[in-house]
């Protein structure tokens, strides 16, 4: 009894949450219990038949029904859909199922569509008044009769044909057939349990429980709310399927491995939506297994795993108190990883102490040391992953530190005794192995090739796949970022540019502003278009640039990173194999190949990486780049594009084979052969000027600030420059003549003032012969080794940390072409 009464709490709490107005959408009865989906509507409703007087609806592209495609298949496929829907063999035969006797108020089913009488009437007209139908309508004997009442099976709401028989003439036939196979049957058991005679857009709730009834109607509401397509075909096979199985409430419907995964999903669904009743973050933080949407967030946080009380109770305070910092859409899966840390650290406790670590008091510095030794022996096993390993830890020894400066070691608290030494330091995490590069950009090789199979994307999955992969690479954005894009994403600034707007959703920075190039603007252009011919009716506010069509019928949810990834990942894997060149040592000799690129590195968060890269390239400040990639820490934006020491002195190396002094001279032509003590004097004993490098002594002990001769480097003996700084010399060489060409016009300035900044002929000679010098050099390699130079010079450059103003102009390398036939 008190279960009962705690289910009808339940229940009348849910009925509670529905709202009237979706109950009469559905034209719901309480005593009928018979949902009716509207045709038009946005997320139940499915189109009818094209047949006109067929009340069924249409699940086909032809726009047919069942029954109706069946018979234009069978003997009509000669016309059109169309054609054979506006034909009078569409009506012909069609099956109209079973109505009530056509005499106004007589709720007896009628015999049948010619008939159109019960079988009362009939025989009334037939045989007592032997009437035309016209003139027995007009009779003054003829009046409506008495129900023999409904079907006696739960779910059918059909009525009885006589007053002798117990059930309708369509589950009669089943019972007849039923006899047939089964001799001995529970008759009471299958009236409770077998299902109702359908009838089109009707879903029967007929014959469940009230606590069932009440957990479908709300979720189905919520669904609704969720934006989640739920036609009557899909929900009617579940509400079959919980009237056979008896069950007192939709959370004690089991499921098995081959159970439907439509049954699986509207089972969770109503679950989820029945238990977030009344959902707040003071009743779910006492729990073992936390719905996250109480906190503002998706999925659940489980706890579970963590077997010592005390530890449990600290994690959930942890965790209390850390979701509230957390932002973004994998908050459920950042604070998870925590506590799977803190399950390892109470599996180790459990394992190596008598206690099982019940008790915390009695915990040291040799617990903590089990743990790393367990967490070791889990890596040498192939358990977990050395990035595994040194995760847990960083996890475990951050969340102990914050459990400690949140006070639960004082008196009554969960922590309370926990000895000092209970803790991990930074040496007790293991050390990753150093990386090549911060970053993971993709070669200039791999791009094009990328750019240039775009069309293969779109054609093996879709449109929206293709186009955020495009905009990823044009803009550097997170995956998320583009993925989320409103539609009405794109403005224009005061000169007229196009300009990106997005949410930096890692950040919690809305409405951010990012230059993009006009072509990129033209593929959002034509975007915003489809979208809007798509989806008509939805409200421009509400649209999103690239909709999901999965759960979503109105262009209002936008497309996920994991399905993008995905389907970027089988496009990937579907390509032929990336050659880039690369070094490789062949009987002690290093030697450049082409070698396959590894394609696990390419992935969308990568063309972030790429876009970084590629500006850094370019020589775009390190400051522009920060807010380019709307980053709040300058030393994030770096780990972008910094390069590792090898790459950058083998690029070095080469490039300073090619090296020059002031008079055009080849200088350093050994380069490889010098000592490494050699490399390391000649980086501590120059200074980068903006033309090359300066060894003066004066100028580098002043980091290039005192230059002797006033900066005239193209006279200095002390300097050099190479292939690198070929286009900073082109335009020093332009400045001068410009310079030179302004001043001869000037005539408010005194002789002399002009003598002094005049550039002399001498110097625009000697930068015109050392550009000429440099360039016909470069000319001299062959094909393969002038594009070694060329990629040589783009790492140099990248690599060029420090940079001397001396208001003289600094020249920005162009951005790479990666894609030099690409149009809108």
């Amino acid at each position: 009894m008190p279960e009962t009464d705690e289910f009808d709490a339940v229940t009348a709490e849910l009925w509670a949450a529905v709202e009237p107005d979706f109950l009469a959408l559905l034209s719901w009865e309480p005593r009928m219990r018979v949902l009716y989906f509207p045709h038009d509507h946005l997320y139940l409703g499915v189109k009818a038949c094209i047949v006109a007087g067929c009340y069924r609806a249409s699940t086909y592209a032809c726009g047919l029904c069942s029954g109706c495609r069946s018979r234009w298949k069978r003997q009509w496929q000669g016309l059109s859909p169309e054609e054979f829907a506006a034909s009078s063999a569409a009506q012909a035969g069609r099956y109209l199922g079973i109505e009530n006797c056509v005499i106004t108020g007589c709720p007896r089913p009628w015999k049948g569509a010619r008939v159109r009488l019960c079988a009362a009437h009939n025989y009334q007209r037939t045989v007592t008044l032997k009437l035309a139908m016209e003139d027995f309508f007009l009779h003054p004997d003829v009046r409506a009769l008495e129900s023999y009442g409904l079907c006696q099976t739960a779910a059918c709401v059909r009525q009885r044909p006589g007053k002798t028989l117990p059930y309708c003439e369509a589950h009669k036939a089943r019972l007849r057939d039923l006899r047939r196979r089964v001799r001995d049957f529970d008759e009471d058991h299958w009236r409770r349990t077998v299902t109702p005679i359908d009838e089109s857009n009707e879903v029967n709730l007929r014959g469940l429980p009230d606590r069932v009834v009440a957990e479908v109607v709300y979720g189905l509401q919520e669904r609704i709310r969720d934006c989640v397509r739920t036609p009557y075909y899909k929900l009617r096979p579940f509400c079959d399927l919980l009237r056979r199985r008896q069950v007192s409430s939709v959370e004690e419907l089991e499921l098995t491995e081959q159970s439907s995964g439509l049954h699986r999903q509207l089972r969770d669904a109503f679950i989820r939506y029945a238990n977030r009743r009344g959902l707040s973050p003071e009743t779910e933080r006492h729990k073992d297994l936390w719905d996250l949407q109480a906190f503002g967030h998706t999925k659940w946080l489980r706890f579970t795993g963590i077997t010592q009380p005390w530890l449990r109770q600290a994690a959930k305070m942890w965790a209390w108190d850390d979701l509230p910092r957390r932002r973004g859409d994998n908050v459920g899966d950042t604070v998870q990883s925590r506590v799977n840390a803190l399950e390892k650290l109470s599996e180790s406790l459990c394992l190596q102490r008598p206690d099982h670590g019940d008790h915390p008091a009695a915990l040291g510095r040799g617990d903590i040391i089990a743990f790393g030794n367990r967490l070791a022996f889990l890596e040498q096993r192939g358990d977990i992953t050395l990035r595994s390993r040194h995760d847990n830890c960083t996890y475990v020894r951050r969340v102990l530190i914050r459990m400690r400066a949140m006070g639960l070691t004082r008196p009554g608290q969960p922590l309370h005794g926990l000895p000092d030494d209970f803790a991990l330091g930074l040496e007790d995490v293991p050390a990753l192995p150093d990386e090549d590069e911060a970053g993971h950009d993709l070669p200039p090789e791999v791009m094009e090739v990328l750019c240039a199979n775009l069309p293969q994307l779109e054609e093996d999955h879709n449109r929206e796949t293709r186009l955020a992969t495009e905009v990823l690479i044009d803009t550097g954005r997170r995956p998320v970022e583009i993925c989320k894009l409103a539609w009405d994403c794109l403005q224009r600034d005061g000169d007229g540019k196009p300009v990106l707007i997005y949410d930096n959703y890692k950040s919690h920075r809305y409405g951010r502003r990012l230059p993009i190039p006009e072509a990129t603007a033209g593929l959002i252009t034509e975007q915003q278009e489809r979208v809007r011919a798509q989806y008509p009716d939805t409200p421009q506010n509400r649209l999103r640039l690239l909709p999901t069509t999965y759960r979503c019928v109105d262009g209002t949810r936008s497309i996920s990173p994991a399905w993008v990834s995905s389907r970027h990942r089988m496009w990937v894997d579907s390509l032929p194999d990336i050659h880039v060149a690369a070094k490789v040592e062949i009987e002690g000799q290093p030697v450049t190949k082409m070698l396959p690129f590894d394609k696990a590195k390419i992935f969308p968060y990568a063309y972030r990486h790429t876009y970084a890269q590629r500006h850094a390239d370019a020589g775009v400040a390190v400051d522009v780049l920060q807010q380019l990639m709307d980053h709040e820490q300058l030393a994030t934006t770096q780990q972008y594009y910094r390069v590792g020491e090898e790459r950058r002195r083998e690029a070095v190396e080469r490039v300073t084979q090619m090296q020059f002094d002031r008079h055009g001279n080849r200088v350093w032509r050994q380069a490889q052969a010098l000592l490494d003590t050699e490399h390391l004097r000649r980086a501590i004993g120059e200074v980068a000027v903006p033309y090359g490098v300066c060894s003066e002594p004066s100028n580098v002990a002043a980091n290039g600030q005192d230059c002797p001769v006033r900066f005239r480097c193209v006279g200095c003996g002390h300097f050099r420059t190479d292939v690198s700084y070929l286009p900073d010399l082109e335009t020093y060489l332009a400045d001068l003549l410009r310079n030179r060409e302004r001043l001869l016009a000037a005539v408010d300035a005194d002789d002399w003032a002009k003598a002094e900044a005049l550039p002399s002929d001498e110097e625009i000679s000697r930068v015109r012969r050392l550009i000429r010098r440099v360039k016909d050099s470069v000319d001299e390699l062959g094909d393969e080794e002038r594009s070694e130079i060329e990629q040589a010079t783009a790492l140099v450059r990248r690599a060029r940390n420090s940079v001397v103003h001396l208001g003289l102009p600094r020249i920005r390398q162009p951005l790479p072409d990666i894609r030099p036939n690409r149009t809108a």
